[in-house]
């Protein structure tokens, strides 16, 4: 029997769990360059690369992704020996490889130019667009996710060059409240999307679960006002930064070395999973900052609705049983077993001079009034 695709899948009702960080996760485990964030490290240390994916999917990931983000001549750094046909084929080798054993969806990132404000030309942004899809279309890979775009005409063109597959398209903004890089309100962003043909709409990455769910519920009222039944998609960033800029979390002082201290935890990635799909999101997944245990509480969390848990899960207390039992027996334990307990917590820091936000120049989610000295 053939393999359901992913639109056949959606429409069937089912929920469908994205994978998590590659390009954060990786350069914490010392294999990206923080500032490049390119994916040299798939043909450099494969086995890494798949670890990971296999660590995703052993949570509950229902999607592997190829390991491409950023992958343009032009933004590979200095000494590469790698062409980007090269690390995006050993990407697909890669995520081909997790979906054969794990039955996974295979998607591919078909992120911005970075050169759109300097190429006032719509053929010269699409064959840069065209060149990167290629790749994956020559793999069979299932999914085309176009993501990380700042500015909605771009990603209008890269919608285009993405149906030219005949693929399923996913269509990601990478913004905030406040919209694309010119302002364009993100209710806008999603009509365009929408009528653009991406069959998924919704945002990724740079703000946190919270601002994201709030950006969605602005998108979903603007296509509901014209009548467009996109799927919802949406892969929020794994840190908090209510105070962040602009361009979220690399607005902070702590971007991107010391931001281990804002990293959402397991409950909070919960709480994010209800919320979403309770919001009519069906495709729910992280961007930077979600690790594999953050996709796992997620699967945890939305079993009911999935009829199944994440295969990790065998070494997870996902229902709170063990932690019931420990209770029971020693005071150190007390409330640990209730699940209110966690969902409820607001977790501390350890520092005594930590502060609640950095003093942001440029507010984009919280009034600038909060940042007066």
């Amino acid at each position: 029997m053939a393999k359901k695709d992913i639109l056949e899948r959606l429409a069937a009702g089912e929920m469908i769990m994205g994978d998590g960080s590659y390009a954060c996760t990786l350069e914490r485990r010392g294999y990206v360059k923080a500032g490049s964030w390119t994916p040299e490290a798939a043909p450099e240390h494969p086995g890494a690369v798949e670890q990971l994916a296999i660590e995703f999917s052993r949570a509950g990931a229902d999607v592997t992704q190829t390991f491409s983000f950023w992958c343009h001549e032009s933004s590979l750094p200095k000494g590469c020996k790698y062409t980007c046909d090269q690390i995006n084929q050993v990407s697909c080798d890669i995520a081909k490889k997790i979906a054969k054993k794990y039955g996974t969806i295979t998607a591919g990132g078909l992120s911005q130019t970075g050169n759109f404000a300097r190429w006032s030309s719509k053929e010269t942004v699409q064959k840069d667009l065209r060149r990167a899809v290629q790749i994956l279309v020559k793999n069979d890979i299932d999914l085309i996710i176009c993501e990380y775009f700042r500015n909605i005409k771009e990603m209008e063109w890269a919608i285009e060059v993405a149906l030219e597959t005949g693929k399923p398209v996913a269509a990601n903004m990478c913004m905030g409240p406040t919209g694309d890089e010119e302002g364009v309100t993100v209710g806008e962003c999603a009509i365009r999307m929408a009528k653009a043909g991406a069959h998924l709409v919704g945002v990724n990455c740079l703000f946190d679960p919270n601002i994201l769910l709030e950006v969605m519920k602005d998108m979903k009222a603007s296509l509901d006002l014209f009548n467009l039944k996109p799927y919802l998609m949406v892969q929020p960033l794994g840190f908090m930064c209510p105070d962040g800029g602009n361009y979220g979390w690399v607005n902070l002082p702590e971007f991107p070395f010391a931001t281990e201290p804002r990293q959402i935890t397991r409950w909070e990635a919960r709480k994010f999973a209800r919320e979403a799909y309770d919001l009519g999101i069906r495709y729910i997944g992280g961007c930077c900052g979600f690790e594999p245990y953050h996709i796992r509480a997620m699967g945890e969390e939305l079993r009911d609705i999935r009829g199944k848990l994440p295969e990790s899960s065998d070494k997870s207390d996902y229902d709170l049983s063990l932690h019931a039992k420990l209770e029971e027996s020693f005071e150190r334990y007390k409330d640990k077993g209730k699940e209110s307990y966690w969902k409820d917590m607001a977790p501390c820091t350890g520092r005594p001079l930590s502060t609640a936000f950095c003093r942001q120049s440029d507010p984009v989610t919280v009034h600038k009034a909060i940042f007066k000295k």
